[in-house]
C-alpha cells in the first residue's frame, strides 16, 4: 500500500522540484528580488516595467494551479507594475491564490496576510475617465493613489481592492467585495461597496 502511495505521489513531488527550480530562474530573469524559501504551485505571471520593483519577502507562497487550493483558480497569479518606477511589495510569510496585482504608484502587502483566490488588488483606473482618448491605455493618464493592506489580514476569495485604500492590520474582507474606502485593524467588512459588519 504504502508503494502505491509513494508512486501516487512522485508526479507531484517532481513538479514542485520543477516549480521551485525553473520559477527561480523565471523571477531572476525578471529581475525579482525575494528571500528564501519562496513557495511556488505553478509559474505566476510577472510583468516588470524598466525601473520598477517587485519586492517578495521570506517563505511566500504563490497558488498558480487549480489542484493546491480548495476552491481552484482562474488563472495564474499576476504580478505586474504598469508605470517605470512602480512598486510591489509583499511580506514574509504571505499567500496568494491565483491573486492579481497591477500597480502603477505602488501596492504594499503584510506579514501572514491571506489572499484568497482570484482577488484582485490595483492601484489605478488603468484608463482615464475623459471621453476623449478613454480607449488608449495609457496609465500615466488614469487617476491612480498607493494601496496599502498591513500585516495579518485575509482577504476573501474574488474580492477587489481599489486605488488608494488602506486595509488595517487583522482585518477581514468578505468574499466577493469591493473595497473601495480604508478599512480600519480588527474589523470584518463585506459587501460591494464594502462596508463595516462587526470588530474582531
Amino acid at each position: 500500500m504504502l508503494k502505491i502511495l509513494n508512486i501516487i505521489r512522485y508526479p507531484l513531488y517532481i513538479k514542485k522540484v520543477y516549480w521551485l527550480i525553473a520559477g527561480n530562474i523565471l523571477l531572476k530573469f525578471k529581475g525579482v528580488t525575494y528571500q528564501w524559501p519562496l513557495h511556488l504551485h505553478g509559474f505566476p505571471i510577472v510583468e516588470l516595467l524598466k525601473d520598477s520593483q517587485l519586492i517578495l519577502g521570506r517563505g511566500l507562497s504563490l497558488c498558480s494551479v487549480s489542484q493546491h487550493t480548495a476552491l481552484g483558480v482562474s488563472h495564474p497569479v499576476i504580478l505586474r507594475t504598469l508605470l517605470p518606477g512602480a512598486e510591489i511589495k509583499i511580506g514574509d510569510e504571505s499567500g496568494l491564490s491565483g491573486t492579481t496585482i497591477c500597480a502603477a504608484i505602488s501596492v504594499t502587502i503584510g506579514a501572514r496576510c491571506l489572499i484568497g483566490a482570484d482577488v484582485m488588488i490595483v492601484d489605478t483606473d488603468f484608463h482615464t475617465i475623459k471621453m476623449k482618448g478613454r480607449i488608449y491605455k495609457d496609465p500615466s493618464e488614469a487617476s491612480s493613489s498607493p494601496v496599502v493592506i498591513e500585516d495579518d489580514v485575509f482577504i476573501g476569495a474574488r474580492s477587489i481592492i481599489l486605488k488608494g485604500v488602506r486595509v488595517g492590520a487583522g482585518s477581514v474582507i468578505g468574499a466577493g467585495s469591493v473595497v473601495t474606502s480604508n478599512v480600519e485593524s480588527l474589523t470584518v467588512v463585506a459587501g460591494n461597496p464594502a462596508k463595516w459588519i462587526k470588530n474582531i
